[in-house]
C-alpha cells in the first residue's frame, strides 16, 4: 500500500447541521463533486466527507458505537498561538465543545481540542518545529 491517505469521511447525525458547521461556520467550501447526502470538502491533498452516520455504519457493515475517546483526533495546524486561539474562539461560537482549551503543551508547542457537533475531536495546534509550505503542508 502506498503511503497516503486520500479521504477521510465523517459520519453524521444530523447532515443538515454538520454541513451548515463546516460550509457556513467554518467557511469551507463544498466541492461540486458533492452529492445530496455526501459533502467534500477539498483540504489540499486529502478530501474530507460528511455522510449520514447510518448509511456509512450499513455500509461498513457495524453498528455505530459512541464512544468518549476512540483514540483518534483530526489535526489542524495553525500558523501561530495567536490562530490557535481564534480558531478554538470561532468554533465555540458555532457550537462545538471546546474539550481543552489551547495551553502550551508538553511537545513544545500550544494546541487545544474541540468537539464537532458529532463529537469528533479535532486539534488545533502550533508546532513551532514543524514549519508549513506555501500551501500550508507541513514540513517534516
Amino acid at each position: 500500500m502506498r503511503q497516503k491517505l486520500n479521504l477521510i469521511t465523517l459520519g453524521v447525525e444530523d447532515f443538515q447541521k454538520s454541513l451548515h458547521f463546516y460550509e457556513k461556520g467554518l467557511g469551507w467550501e463544498k466541492s461540486g463533486k458533492s452529492l445530496d447526502e455526501l459533502a467534500l470538502f477539498d483540504l489540499g491533498g486529502i478530501v474530507l466527507a460528511l455522510h449520514p452516520r447510518s448509511e456509512l455504519a450499513a455500509d461498513t457493515t457495524l453498528n455505530y458505537q459512541p464512544t468518549e475517546f476512540s483514540g483518534l483526533t483530526i489535526s489542524y495546524n495553525a500558523k501561530s498561538e495567536k490562530e490557535v486561539d481564534e480558531v478554538l474562539l470561532q468554533v465555540k461560537k458555532l457550537g462545538a465543545t471546546i474539550i481543552k482549551p489551547a495551553q502550551n503543551v508538553y511537545w513544545g508547542g500550544y494546541s487545544g481540542y474541540f468537539k464537532d457537533p458529532d463529537g469528533y475531536l479535532f486539534e488545533v495546534a502550533y508546532n513551532p518545529f514543524w514549519p508549513l509550505d506555501e500551501n500550508d503542508n507541513i514540513i517534516l
